[in-house]
C-alpha cells in the first residue's frame, strides 16, 4: 500500500452503497492513512455517523453548522491529499458537475486545492442514461478522476453495470493513484502556455480577432498538469477553462496583456508553449465612443502587435524548453520552418487549415511536428486531448528522456 500518511477525506452520498463505507474507512486506516469523513443529510438514512465516527477516530460532519459551531469547509477543503466521493449517487454527480453547492459535501467539493476521485453507485437504467455520462464526462473535464463502476446485482433487484466498487479496489485504485502522482515525470516543473484568440479593440462594442476557442492550448495545458507540471494558462477570450488543481489560470483580453503575463510566467518556467491566436495587427488608436457610420467606408491605421514567441526567444535561458504554433494556408511547411528558425524555437507545431477537421474550433486536430534538432513527424488526425499527449510526450522524449504513460 502507498496510504501511509495520506490525508482522507471520504465524503459519503445518500445511496444504498453506502453501507459500504465503514469497511472502506477501516481500510484507509489500517493503510496509514488518516480519515475524515464528511456526509450528506440524506448518507445518514443508510450508515450511521457514529460507526463512521468510531473506525475513522475523527467527527463525522453533515452539516456546515451544526449548531454549536461552524465546520470550516475551506480548511476541509484544503486539508486533504485527495477527497474521496464514495458513494457518489446520481443526485450528488449531477450537483458536483454543475456546481450546486447545497450542502457541506458540495461546499468541501467546490473549496477542494486536492485531486477528487469519485466512486459512483446507482441503478444501471440512471447510469446509462445520457444526463449521467454528459455530468460524468464535465466532470472529468474539470480533471476529477472516475472510479469505474462494477458490474453484479443492484438495489433494484436488476444486475447490470452501476454498482460502486468494491471498499479493496478502492483502496488499490488509490494506492495506485499516489504511486503514479508520485513517479509523474513533470513533478516539480513549472510551464506557461497561452490559448485561446486575442481582441484588439477598436472602440467600445467592437474588435479585431479570429475563431480561436482554446481547445487545443487548454488541452496541452492539462496533459502538461497531468504529468505533474505547475502550469500558468494564459488564456484569450473563450467561454471555456480549466480546473486542474495543478493549473493556474489568467484571463487576458489583448495581446498586450497576453505578453505581460506569458512573459512573467516564463522568467522561471522550464517549458512555454505558445499555442494562443495572437492578432498580429491591433488599431492605431482606440476610439473612447462607438464608431458611427459616417460613409461607405472605413479606413483603419493597423500597427503590429507584440511576437510573443519572438520574444520569449529571445529571453530564453539554457534549459528552458519554447515551443510554438504556426496556423498556415500555403507554402506551410517553408513557413514554419522559418517560423521555427527566426523565433529561436525548440519546436514549432504545424497546424493546416488545408485539412478538414482541423483548427479553430474542432474537437480534432492534425498537426506537423517541426523541431530544431531536425524532427518532421507529421501526427494523423486525432483528438485535440490526443494531440497535446504526443507533443508533450515529443518534449519528454527530447528534454527529459520519459515518456507519458
Amino acid at each position: 500500500m502507498h496510504l501511509e500518511g495520506k490525508k482522507v477525506i471520504l465524503a459519503v452520498s445518500g445511496s444504498i452503497a453506502a453501507y459500504k463505507t465503514p469497511h472502506l474507512v477501516r481500510l484507509l486506516v489500517k493503510a496509514g492513512a488518516s480519515v475524515r469523513v464528511i456526509m450528506t443529510p440524506s448518507a445518514g438514512n443508510f450508515v450511521s455517523p457514529l460507526s463512521l465516527a468510531t473506525v475513522s477516530r475523527n467527527p463525522v460532519y453533515s452539516n456546515v453548522n451544526d449548531g454549536a459551531s461552524w465546520n470550516n469547509h475551506v480548511d476541509l477543503g484544503r486539508w486533504a491529499d485527495v477527497l474521496l466521493v464514495a458513494p457518489c449517487s446520481a443526485n450528488t454527480l449531477s450537483k458536483l458537475a454543475n456546481g450546486i453547492c447545497d450542502n457541506l459535501l458540495t461546499a468541501v467539493y467546490l473549496s477542494a486545492m486536492c485531486p477528487v476521485v469519485i466512486a459512483p453507485a446507482m441503478d444501471e437504467d440512471m447510469w446509462l442514461h445520457p444526463a449521467t455520462h454528459s455530468n460524468l464526462n464535465r466532470i472529468r473535464s474539470y480533471g476529477n478522476i472516475i472510479i469505474p463502476v462494477g458490474h453484479g446485482e443492484l438495489a433494484s433487484g436488476l444486475v447490470g453495470a452501476g454498482r460502486m466498487a468494491e471498499p479493496e479496489e478502492i483502496i488499490d485504485f488509490l494506492s495506485e493513484f499516489f504511486v503514479a502522482r508520485s513517479r509523474r515525470a513533470l513533478s516539480g516543473v513549472k510551464a506557461v502556455v497561452t490559448a485561446g484568440p486575442t481582441y484588439e479593440r477598436l472602440d467600445p462594442v467592437r474588435f479585431i480577432g479570429n475563431f480561436s476557442t482554446g481547445k487545443m492550448g487548454i488541452a496541452l495545458a492539462e496533459a502538461l498538469a497531468e504529468q505533474g507540471a505547475s502550469v500558468t494558462l494564459v488564456l484569450g477570450p473563450t467561454h471555456l477553462g480549466s480546473y486542474h488543481p495543478n493549473i493556474t489560470l489568467k484571463r487576458v483580453e489583448n495581446s498586450d496583456e497576453m505578453y505581460r503575463e506569458a512573459d512573467l510566467a516564463f522568467a522561471d518556467a522550464e517549458i512555454g508553449i505558445l499555442s494562443a491566436a495572437v492578432a498580429d495587427f491591433r488599431p492605431e488608436t482606440v476610439a473612447e465612443n462607438k464608431i458611427k457610420k459616417g460613409s461607405d467606408t472605413l479606413s483603419l491605421s493597423l500597427i503590429r502587435t507584440k511576437d510573443i514567441l519572438a520574444a520569449l526567444g529571445a529571453k530564453k535561458k539554457a534549459g528552458q524548453y519554447l515551443a510554438g504554433f504556426a496556423l498556415e494556408t500555403e507554402n506551410e511547411l517553408v513557413n514554419a520552418r522559418k517560423k521555427l528558425e527566426s523565433k529561436n524555437a525548440d519546436m514549432i507545431v504545424l497546424n493546416s487549415l488545408n485539412d478538414e477537421g482541423a483548427g479553430f474550433g474542432h474537437d480534432t486536430n492534425k498537426v506537423t511536428l517541426l523541431t530544431a534538432s531536425g524532427v518532421s513527424k507529421t501526427l494523423p488526425m486525432l483528438t485535440k486531448k490526443e494531440v497535446a499527449q504526443a507533443i508533450i510526450n515529443h518534449i519528454l522524449e527530447e528534454r527529459y528522456v520519459e515518456k507519458i504513460v
